[in-house]
């Protein structure tokens, strides 16, 4: 697809693994149109290099001094970072994604530069103002000139919020084509679990990494304990902020029962979670990635800003306790499910957001 848009680049933000890999399909189809900004809010190998190599893209531009920060200084580093980046090479247009600190600060550092700002993934909301990503989410909604929209439920939350109807477009969700794209075949899958003494279709893949559920050491070790109730082999990639929380909370020892693994690198975990019986998280885009893999989850959460997936029937919403177990033994134990999932549709669209994005962001620039 040829871009194009007004005079300049779009300059594409990102700062976390799961912006690096939504945004990946559509930053290779800008192609000299587009310039990477990376903020280096993740910028340790394991959770960004990795994933930039995986999705053969290159990073043009990173900040630094970003990780690690408190979140004010995050936010004001990358404000005014970025603001310099803008002046100094002005772009067409900004796109940022989501509802991450990085998302947030490249849509205040374009809007105060006069820049339009392009928020993929718009309109999404848990209503639960605790959650940082709601409050990022909010503050973006406010700024951002075009809204691109992954579901009818997220237009329907725009609208509700005033926007108007024409700087709205439903374009779908990348984490579709990024997951296809990036999804090893069924041998080289396998291959991958093998590695990691995993049996396909017999074991649970869980990742657990929210402030909500790191932070409070009673919610941490019901929910690791809980995991090693499940009655299958639990394979845990172990978040770097998890394995600190742990080691504060003296809960090492509830790692016992399962299977740690350092983090693993994304095509490596859509290979697990394609082979797994059962997937746990409290993480956003495996919400997401568990509705193209087919695949049943539990998300322990207070609330979710995806309600699509449990509405579709892939996922379920609970807090930490006995319930994980309960339910998790329930899913495994249930063997017609896999067939009824594979006939669920996937409710974030058919893998064209972002050409669609792309197509809607160049008639917005004229």
């Amino acid at each position: 697809m040829t871009v194009k848009a007004a005079p300049g680049h779009i300059a594409v933000v990102v700062g976390t693994r799961p912006e690096i890999v939504k945004l990946a399909p559509l930053v290779r189809m800008l192609g000299d149109a587009g310039r990477l900004i990376h903020t280096g809010q993740h910028e340790d190998k394991e959770l960004s290099g990795v994933f930039f190599a995986a999705a053969g893209i290159r990073q043009a531009h990173s900040l630094s001094g970003i990780c690690g920060a408190a979140r004010h200084q995050q936010m004001g580093r990358m404000i005014e970072h970025l603001g310099a980046v803008f002046c100094a090479d002005r772009p067409a247009a900004v796109i940022v994604q989501g509802d991450t600190n990085t998302a947030s600060a490249g849509a205040q550092a374009a809007s105060y530069t006069g820049l339009p700002v392009v928020h993929v993934e718009a309109g999404l909301r848990s209503f639960d103002r605790a959650m940082p990503e709601e409050i990022n989410r909010c503050v973006v909604s406010v700024l951002a000139d075009l809204h691109c929209a992954p579901t009818p439920t997220a237009r329907a939350n725009l609208l509700a919020e005033r926007v108007p109807t024409d700087r709205i477009a439903l374009t779908g969700n990348t984490i579709v084509e990024a997951t296809l794209g990036m999804l090893p075949d069924g041998k080289a899958a396998r291959e991958i679990a093998a590695r990691y003494r995993a049996e396909p279709g017999a074991f649970v893949l869980a990742t657990i990494h929210r402030p909500e559920n790191t932070d409070d050491p009673v919610r941490l070790e019901a929910v690791l304990t809980e995991l090693g109730k499940l009655g299958l082999p639990v394979l845990l990639p172990l978040h770097p902020r998890t394995r600190l929380a742990v080691a504060r909370h003296g809960l090492g020892h509830v790692l016992d029962l399962l299977q740690v693994i350092p983090p693993v690198g994304h095509q490596e975990f859509l290979a697990l979670c394609s082979l797994a019986r059962l997937l746990v998280s409290d993480s956003g885009g495996v919400q997401e990635e568990c509705t193209v893999l087919k695949k049943p989850l539990i998300v322990v959460r207070n609330s979710t800003e995806r309600p699509e997936s449990i509405e579709a029937g892939f996922a379920h919403l609970v807090q930490p306790g006995p319930v994980i177990g309960e339910l998790g033994r329930q899913l495994i134990s249930d063997t017609e499910l896999a067939d009824r999932l594979q006939a669920i549709p996937c409710p974030y669209g058919d893998g064209r957001a972002s050409q669609r994005i792309i197509a809607c962001a160049d008639r917005f620039l004229g």
